[in-house]
């Protein structure tokens, strides 16, 4: 049966009786009214309704409605398709933004030519009636001021004018300043513009470290001494707090934190390293080998002075030395009586060859050191060291030492430092020749360090004053061009040693006239040297200010009024004159005397006591007399009642008999004066 329906909104309303069926029971089920809102679906029945139904049933909807006299009841119910709204908002929001961004470049850039020199654009009829629209429509989010947009702008002109290739005559890239900024914007920028210099010595500083952390820095020199720094507790002095001698007579040839910042390694020109704490509390001594075994592996330690060593970079309890025995040993620090390991590095012609520097990368797998003869060894970490992984031979002057070696963070690169004025960069992967070389760089330590920049793009290294300088340079060359991105001189006098702290960007600078300079920018640096640079000395405090509070009575009478001091000087000094307040002992006694004392026992302290013990003396006489006659007071009493000793002794005692003074006698007898 057909069924026609009038529409209230979502509401239906049925004209005929519909009839429906129950499929559980089979019986006709009549009811007066349809459903209200949507009709539920059932469960087991999914029925669909074709769009021509909808359509008819919508006409005869209208036709029922017109018939009864009323056009409508209400909107009818709008359908929305979701995904079309939300895409058509988000282009005119998009549509409607860039509207705006172009109409304040405009009005920003008014009375200012384009960069490419050509007049300014004037805005058409178009433009114009755009920009009322804008202002008409609702805008998503407040606009960017003009300010902010005008510096936008500029800043993507200089992109994208930095972006353009600028090619040499050589067909080498030149950078611009943009790019400049853009590294010093990154964090990339070198801490040199400010200086802190820490006074080791009177000789070259060998050997500069810090520890993992950036609180302490140690130093070792060529005057015998290691020295600990404390940048939190250093004051306006900047001075050492612990001072140390491994082996008096020995130079230090290196110092090295580890990777926890626990321990410390010393090593001299003696055969022994020390393993320190951070205290500067010695921990162990190394064993010492015997010199009359020939071979080196069969030894417990080292023979010769000892040229290098460094802690591993993963591990705590293991560090590498080398010496000058031929061989490189790794020790453990549960067993400092006997190495772990035994390296002998080899020359071309299978003699010994002795290492002057040794270091691991930064992943401590690999251990390389290099030789007197120019060769790079290295090894594998992780097996046996008996075959090298690379071995490059001549790679500086045969005879002169290499001072240093160092790995590049992703350990790729390593760069040698040599005695014969060369700089030199290798990649780990082409060893056949060096990727760059610099020469002329005199150097005359053999110690001198290199070391790659925190950002892995720079190799770092110093010079010696050669005759007729006046003071060493520091050099920073890129790793990708080799180009010379940094020179400066630092104070007046040889750079031995180098440190650049990844964590603090602070680059350390030990120098041959006994100083350490801490190069640092204020911007890009933090704690460390800015600590010890930014304290000031303590401020004495006054004594002479009122702290208490005073109570200010102008109208007071003058018996009330309290005086009023702006200082406790003038309190002071008055009371210094007060005898009482001050305590001030008696004033010696002048000729005549003074208050109420005369000097009748004489001007000197010690007259005066004699004198006041002789008349004391006197009174205690004048009081009880004669003592001869005061005990013979006593005698008949005595006789005639004895109690002590008369009747103990009073059968045997015998009779006393005493000696009568002659008259004469007693006139001689001298009288006493006082």
């Amino acid at each position: 049966m057909k069924k026609n329906k009038i529409a209230f909104g979502k509401i239906s309303l049925a004209i005929n009786t519909n009839v429906e069926k129950s499929e559980n029971s089979g019986n006709t089920v009549t009811t007066a009214f349809g459903s209200f809102g949507k009709k539920l679906p059932s469960p087991n029945k999914t029925e669909t309704v074709p769009l021509e139904e909808n359509a008819a049933a919508d006409e005869t909807s209208e036709k029922m409605a017109a018939a009864m006299g009323f056009a409508g009841f209400g909107k009818k119910a709008r359908l929305f398709d979701l995904e079309e709204l939300a895409e058509k908002s988000r282009k005119e929001a998009a549509e409607r933004n860039r509207e705006n961004i172009e109409k304040l470049s405009i009005q920003s850039s008014d009375g200012i030519g384009e960069v490419s020199g050509n007049s300014p654009k004037e805005p058409n009829n178009e433009d114009v009636a755009s920009a009322e629209d804008v202002e008409d429509e609702e805008l998503i989010g407040p606009p960017l001021p003009p300010e902010m947009l005008s510096e936008k702008n500029s800043i993507k002109i200089s992109n994208s004018s930095s972006k353009e290739n600028q090619v040499d005559i050589a067909g080498k890239e030149v950078v611009s300043d943009a790019d400049e900024d853009d590294d010093d914007d990154d964090g990339h920028g070198l801490p040199v513009s400010h200086e802190l210099p820490l006074t080791h010595g009177t000789k070259a500083v060998s050997s500069v470290t810090m520890d993992p952390s950036g609180s302490r820095l140690v130093s070792g020199s060529i005057d015998y001494e290691v020295k600990y720094w404390d940048f939190q507790g250093m004051d306006v002095c900047h001075e050492s707090f612990r001072k140390l001698c491994p082996y008096d007579g020995y130079p230090i040839n290196a110092v090295d934190y580890s990777c926890t910042g626990d321990k410390v390694l010393a090593v001299s020109g003696s055969s022994q390293a020390k393993v320190y704490d951070r205290d500067g509390a010695e921990l162990f001594e190394c064993a010492k080998g015997d010199m009359y075994i020939q071979d080196m592996g069969k030894t417990k330690g080292h023979v010769s002075g000892i040229t290098d060593a460094c802690w591993h970079p993963r591990d705590k309890e293991e560090f590498l030395t080398s010496a000058r025995d031929g061989t490189c040993r790794i020790w453990h620090t549960s067993k400092p009586s006997c190495q772990k390991h035994v390296i002998k590095p080899r020359s071309a012609i299978g003699l010994k060859a002795k290492p002057t520097t040794c270091c691991y990368s930064h992943d401590g797998l690999t251990v390389a050191c290099v030789c007197d003869d120019g060769s790079i060894q290295m090894w594998d970490h992780r097996k046996s060291y008996v075959n090298t992984i690379v071995n490059v031979r001549d790679c500086h002057t045969k005879g002169t030492n290499t001072s240093s070696i160092c790995f590049s963070y992703d350990n790729k690169y390593y760069g040698t430092r040599g005695m014969d004025d060369t700089l030199k960069l290798w990649d780990i992967r082409k060893t056949r020749s060096a990727v760059f070389t610099a020469t002329g760089l005199f150097n005359r330590f053999d110690m001198t360090d290199c070391l790659f920049s925190p950002n892995d793009q720079l190799l770092v290294t110093g010079t010696s004053m050669n005759k007729g300088d006046k003071n060493g340079s520091l050099l920073m060359f890129n790793r990708n061009t080799w180009n010379l991105e940094h020179c400066m001189p630092v104070g007046e006098s040889h750079i031995v040693s180098l440190f650049w702290h990844p964590r603090l960007n602070q680059i350390c600078v030990g120098c041959g006239d006994g100083k350490i300079r801490l190069l640092y920018d204020p911007i890009r640096s933090h704690n460390g040297a800015v600590l010890a640079a930014g304290k000031r000395r303590k401020r004495v405090k006054d004594g002479g200010i009122v702290l208490s509070q005073q109570i200010i009575t102008p109208h007071a009478l003058p018996m009330f009024r309290e005086e009023r001091h702006k200082s406790t000087r003038k309190l002071e000094l008055k009371d210094r004159k007060d005898p009482v307040k001050s305590r001030r002992p008696d004033l010696p006694l002048g000729n005549a005397g003074t208050g109420g004392r005369v000097t009748s026992g004489g001007s000197t302290l010690s007259s005066y006591i004699i004198r006041n013990l002789g008349l004391q003396n006197k009174k205690i006489e004048d009081d009880e007399g004669d003592p001869r006659e005061a005990l013979l007071k006593y005698h008949d009493l005595a006789k005639n009642d004895p109690y002590w000793v008369s009747p103990a002794y009073a059968a045997t005692q015998p009779k006393p008999i005493f000696r009568e003074p002659d008259e004469d006698e007693q006139q001689k007898k001298k009288q006493r004066t006082e």
